[in-house]
């Protein structure tokens, strides 16, 4: 029988292994899904909300960016994906109240930043990384 094994990790450690019967993310191209048996690929994962099927119900996972690869597994029949992600989090760990605290702050860094001359420094960027960060854990949170 076809099975279909998801590995979400980041740098520090696995945020989520187990079977599944499907993984959807966004890609720089658009919304895929990953099914058993599906063909081997990789690709990218831009910020957003994936999804994994499991018989226990929908895993929800911020993941702020990453790749993705698909590939035979370990078991006869078995589909490996896995997701490689810089930032991830579950969805049910985000703290909203956190994420709109870190999100101000973003703001509010921004916006000292806009006065001076150089919109593109080092600080910026980081400010506006923050900011996408925050706005993707409230989106996530919301649902």
């Amino acid at each position: 029988m076809a099975t279909l094994k998801v590995e979400i990790v980041t740098p520090e450690a696995p945020l989520w292994v187990g079977e599944a019967s499907a993984l959807i993310a966004r890609s720089s191209e658009g919304w895929f899904t990953v099914l058993p048996q599906h063909t081997a690929t990789v690709g990218d994962v831009v910020p957003s909300v994936v999804r994994v099927d499991t018989a226990e119900g929908e895993i929800a996972i911020a993941v702020h960016g990453g790749f993705f690869q698909v590939g035979p597994g370990e078991a006869e029949g078995e589909t490996l994906a896995t997701v490689l992600a810089g930032i991830a989090e579950k969805v049910s760990d985000i703290d909203p109240v956190r994420a709109q605290a870190a999100k101000e702050r973003a703001e509010a860094e921004i916006a000292l930043e806009s006065r001076g001359d150089d919109a593109e420094s080092a600080s910026s960027l980081l400010a506006h990384s923050a900011l996408d960060r925050a706005e993707l854990r409230l989106s996530a949170a919301s649902k």
